[in-house]
């Protein structure tokens, strides 16, 4: 049985899929962040302000805007797993594409060098997008429901934890290192750790997907669809709980806002150095740290919407917090608090999303939840940066408190637990005449 293949592998699928994060995060997250060092690439190549700005999004929405239109091939697929290597094989050379570029700097020149940079960095995102849903289906496959949470959590947990030594090694490198010898190494060994990472990915043992895995007791039976567009659309209509979901998921975008302009308005206002800032940033990577693997724990227990429920309500919290502090000590605990917040809206709402749907389905459900709220990814922290300039600090931090407490709402009273009861769907087998 399936089930008893499944049940034999955690451990193993558990623990290579962390190390697969471990090696993931020292290197992309860490050694060759989004956040800091390719930024600082870009800035010494002369990149504009706002194209730094929008690369440092590319993570993010790369990761998120391609999962929709890889569903219905994901949908229809025995294994997953062949495709997650094939695709994430494109978010890993990358990297030693810019090595090479750092390498050939004096023989490119500033302006190719940038362009040539850009497009690794495209390529990286959308790499790590096309590979995501079949990569979350894997996931949802080899690792039981009561256990997907804490794989979540600890996986996210160990990856900014090696993020840090890795965020903290390239600060050495590029220090102690002249340009652009410091980016050569940093991306260099990045390149040997995604590798690693890619080979841990590459032991999971996936079971093979057949009829009697959509037709078990724990996979109610799905008549065979249409699995394009217009099933996906059928999903939208029919299905109110994961509007409802989408509609709270959508709603935390924009109150998670106010944490990309914490840093800005403590400088402002309170005169905080480049020294406290840092220690911020380790504030807000130890606390997701502690927390992804902690709120997964208790959502595999006592419930993953609870703690989305709470996630919502400490954004909220948080920038009450930063509207009336007293005094920059103030942001050591509002930074926490993020941290809490962050980890529940990425680990434990990736772990609900896939509480939705069954059998093959289940990929549509992760393209729609992922593609339709990345525009709202990428638009909040505009709107959070127009009102800021128009109305001050004050006016982005109250959208994020509004936000998150209907945030909070909608996901305690508008969203209930698919597992509980798997939603009657226009997928079900028709009912017998009569019943």
């Amino acid at each position: 049985m399936w089930q008893d293949e499944i049940r034999k592998n955690v451990r193993f699928n558990f623990t290579v899929n962390v190390l697969d994060a471990a090696f993931y995060g020292v290197g992309v997250l860490g050694l060759a962040s989004f956040v800091t060092v390719i930024p600082l690439f870009l800035n010494s190549l002369h990149a504009s302000t706002l194209l730094i700005g929008l690369i440092t999004s590319f993570h993010a929405i790369g990761w998120q805007l391609p999962q929709l239109f890889t569903a219905s091939r994901v949908s229809k697929m025995k294994q997953y797993k062949p495709f997650v290597m094939w695709m994430t094989l494109h978010e890993r050379w990358p990297f030693v594409g810019l090595m090479l570029i750092a390498i050939l700097l004096p023989f490119l020149g500033e302006q190719l060098a940038l362009v040539l940079t850009v497009l690794m960095v495209l390529i990286f995102a959308l790499g790590g997008g096309l590979a995501a849903n079949a990569w979350q289906s894997m996931i949802a496959k080899v690792m039981p429901k009561n256990r997907i949470g804490t794989f979540y959590g600890t996986q996210s947990g160990v990856a900014n934890l090696t993020a840090a030594v890795g965020a903290v090694a390239a600060g050495f490198i590029l220090k102690n290192m002249p340009f652009p010898q410091g980016y050569i190494v940093c991306f260099f060994i990045t390149s040997v750790t995604v590798f690693i990472s890619m080979a841990f990915l590459g032991v999971t043992r996936e079971p093979h997907h057949d009829q009697e895995m959509e037709t078990s007791p724990e996979m109610p039976h799905v008549v065979e669809v249409d699995y394009g567009w217009r099933k996906m659309w059928g999903i939208l209509r029919e299905d109110v709980n994961f509007r409802w979901f989408l509609t709270a998921r959508t709603l935390a975008q924009f109150a998670n806002v106010a944490l990309a302009f914490y840093t800005l308005y403590a400088v402002k206002h309170f005169g905080m150095n480049e020294q406290m800032a840092g220690i911020l940033t380790g504030v807000l990577l130890l606390s997701k740290t502690v927390a992804s693997p902690l709120l997964g724990w208790v959502g595999d227990r006592w419930g993953h919407r609870t703690v989305l429920v709470s996630g919502a309500l400490i954004m909220s919290l948080a920038a009450a917090m930063a509207i009336s502090a007293p005094s920059v000590g103030w942001f050591y605990v509002i930074y926490a608090l993020a941290g809490l917040a962050d980890a529940s809206m990425w680990t434990v709402a990736m772990a609900f999303t896939q509480a939705f749907g069954v059998g093959s389905h289940k990929p549509l459900y992760i393209g729609l939840a992922n593609t339709l709220t990345a525009p709202f990814a990428l638009l909040a922290p505009f709107i959070g940066g127009a009102l800021a300039d128009s109305f001050g600090f004050g006016a982005t931090f109250s959208i994020s408190i509004v936000t998150g407490l209907l945030a909070a709402w909608v996901f305690q009273y508008g969203v209930r637990d698919p597992e509980a009861k798997k939603q009657t769907t226009i997928f079900n087998q028709p009912a017998a005449a009569g019943d």
